[in-house]
């Protein structure tokens, strides 16, 4: 594995760091009136979650790790574990629902979600950008009213609550953004 100076870490990195994969959050440069300058990190770790704030001096070497990325489609899922299937390969592979977090409502049958692997563990899985889900309860439009910059609550085919545009109706098509999930734009 390659390593690099505490001041190289930038958010995103995945480090090897005290015998586990942390994945920076945060990261913040400082330079104080006396001493050394150094990179104040906060880390997630992609194995249970946990978070640690770290310093790290430009002198530091640290362990970057690369994961590897791979596209899988999304089969079924049983007790309380989703089937993948590899693109390439035809393999199929069971993964924990809670990978996915509070973004699950959003996987659709034969959706294909980026999965990153070290080694043969898959750490996390990242859902499409955007994904259209249908508005099935919203208040009624009401004319005049599109003006104003104001958002209405809608809940959508998956169950999950979002605030939606006033010029929206029930049984409309939305694309909302999986990063924020939040409304994006019509379908």
């Amino acid at each position: 594995m390659p390593k690099i100076n505490g001041n190289e870490i930038r958010p995103g990195n995945v480090l090897d760091h005290n015998g586990g994969l942390w994945v920076a959050v945060k990261v913040d440069h400082v330079k104080p009136g006396k001493g050394g300058a150094f990179a104040q990190v906060e880390m997630r770790n992609l194995r249970n979650g946990s978070k640690l704030n770290e310093r790290f001096r430009s002198a530091d070497k640290v362990e970057r790790v690369r994961l590897e990325q791979k596209d899988q489609q999304f089969l079924y899922e049983s007790d309380g574990m989703l089937v993948f299937m590899d693109n390439e390969t035809f393999e199929q592979i069971e993964l924990p629902v809670e990978i996915l977090g509070e973004r699950r409502p959003f996987l659709q049958d034969g959706m294909t979600i980026q999965v990153e692997y070290y080694d043969a563990e898959a750490l996390s899985a990242t859902l499409p950008q955007k994904v259209q889900c249908k508005v099935v309860e919203t208040e009624p439009v009401v004319k005049g009213q599109t003006a104003a910059n104001s958002f209405k609550p809608a809940i959508l085919d998956n169950g999950i609550k979002v605030m939606v545009p006033p010029f929206i109706a029930q049984d409309e098509d939305i694309i909302v953004d999986t990063g924020s999930m939040e409304y994006s734009e019509r379908a």
